[in-house]
């Protein structure tokens, strides 16, 4: 696992759409949010990013890149782009996975504090795929299902200003938090 000070793993990502990301930023007041998240069409994951999309300006008016890793190759991803502003890498090897430090474990979804969270994604998810908003998942997607997520802050300078490493499959960075420690580090907070 990775920590606060850490310099990252890498200096580029290759979105499934769109030019290769850099990583470290020319603008030393930019931060990259790289969230990790779990398959394509995972009904938690779909509901998280659905509330960075509702509030996307917000996330560029505070000078954060969002860009987010799956586990799946890119043929499972594509289905599920449309309407997302911002970068999508399939990692299907989890090299970045492996290189972050992101692990998979039964208690992603069978930790007690996942269950609710899972069975209101199924039902929102349920409900949208029936309107026809929102694709389902595939039956078996390559990585399995027990991926924990993980949300990492880079500064510019490609180390890594906060760190959070999920304990079960709901368990992330909500929007209001990414931006809160995007304040905070620009006033340069300790203890993050």
């Amino acid at each position: 696992m990775l920590a606060p000070g850490s310099r990252v793993p890498v200096t580029t990502l290759d979105p499934v759409l769109g030019p290769p990301v850099a990583v470290l930023d020319p603008d030393p007041g930019r931060l990259v949010h790289l969230q990790f998240r779990r398959f394509a069409g995972c009904p938690i994951c779909h509901l998280h990013l659905r509330s960075f999309v509702r509030r996307y300006e917000e996330v560029e008016a505070a000078g954060i890149r969002e860009v987010v890793v799956f586990h799946s190759p890119p043929e499972e991803l594509h289905p599920h782009l449309d309407g997302l502003p911002f970068p999508v890498v399939a990692d299907p090897e989890k090299r970045l996975y492996e290189a972050f430090g992101v692990e998979v474990s039964p208690r992603a979804l069978f930790s007690p504090r996942a269950v609710l969270p899972v069975a209101r994604a199924i039902a929102l998810g349920t409900g949208e795929m029936l309107r026809g908003r929102q694709r389902p998942p595939v039956p078996k997607p390559r990585g399995g299902r027990l991926g924990l997520p993980a949300d990492f802050l880079i500064a510019a300078d490609g180390r890594l200003a906060a760190v959070k490493y999920g304990d079960h499959a709901d368990d992330q960075w909500p929007l209001d938090t990414v931006l809160g420690l995007a304040t905070a580090i620009r006033r340069g907070d300790q203890g993050l």
